[in-house]
């Protein structure tokens, strides 16, 4: 399957279907190295369904455990996480991940960035103005803050954050949710590593977390080659063999 035809099924929503479930579709042999990494509200361990998938195919995985302290700190993870690769590197965000791998992503290694459903700041940008200009998405009234640090509500966590993930696998995404600072969304890149490394972006259209409007419009701005898929936020848990298919596309 070339990749013109796979980023068309997956704007159709019928990428699944193509693809089967990874036992009845075999999976294509790739060599490289993936770092995936985490947005908000998350950690490492979210990743749990790809990873799999990406080691069966033969490619090197670390997953980064963001500490959600700060922009430069989770900055700082990502790259030493890149730094323990053997070479050539494609760097996985998702969500506020987006920005982490935006300013990561100039690191030498890095040889491609796949964005999901994620932020893409231009150096400087004002990224909270920007996303004013487009529909608020539902799980903002969740987030809620205490001594420094915040999270969603399980109500918001289930019914906006992982809308269309089996309940009992929402209930342990929530379990293991990462607080954020209060501060970590005003931090601001200074690199835009997808203006001089080549970019994917999956935009997710039942997405109650981060408005689809918003993710075209910084996918376009990009230039970046571009897949849509019918889920809400948390794609890579619905729909794992067809965001790792799209991983191995870049390598």
């Amino acid at each position: 399957m070339d990749r013109r035809h796979f980023s068309k099924l997956l704007a159709t929503g019928t990428a699944v279907a193509a693809l089967g479930t990874g036992t009845a579709y075999a999976t294509p042999r790739a060599k490289g190295n993936v770092v995936l990494v985490h947005g908000a509200y998350a950690d490492g361990s979210c990743w749990a369904k790809v990873i799999p998938i990406l080691q069966a195919a033969g490619v090197t995985v670390t997953s980064v455990q963001n500490p959600l302290t700060s922009l430069d700190d989770d900055v700082a993870a990502t790259k030493r996480a890149i730094d323990r690769q053997s070479g050539p590197t494609v760097l996985v965000g998702h969500s506020y991940g987006g920005s982490v791998i935006t300013q990561a992503g100039d690191h030498p290694l890095v040889s491609e960035l796949v964005y999901l459903s994620a932020r893409a700041p231009a150096e400087g940008e004002d990224y909270a103005a920007l996303a004013g200009r487009f529909p608020t998405p539902p799980a903002n009234a969740g987030l809620v803050f205490a001594n420094g640090f915040g999270g969603l509500t399980e109500q918001a966590f289930l019914t906006d954050f992982a809308n269309g993930v089996p309940t009992k696998d929402a209930r342990v995404l929530y379990a293991v949710q990462g607080r954020i600072a209060q501060t970590l969304f005003a931090g601001r890149t200074t690199t835009a590593a997808w203006r001089t490394k080549p970019s994917r972006y999956l935009v997710t259209t039942a997405d109650r977390t981060t408005a689809p409007e918003l993710q075209r419009f910084v996918a376009k701005r990009m230039n970046a080659v571009t897949s849509e898929l019918p889920t809400g936020h948390l794609s890579f848990v619905v729909r794992p063999d067809a965001v790792a298919k799209l991983i191995l596309q870049a390598l």
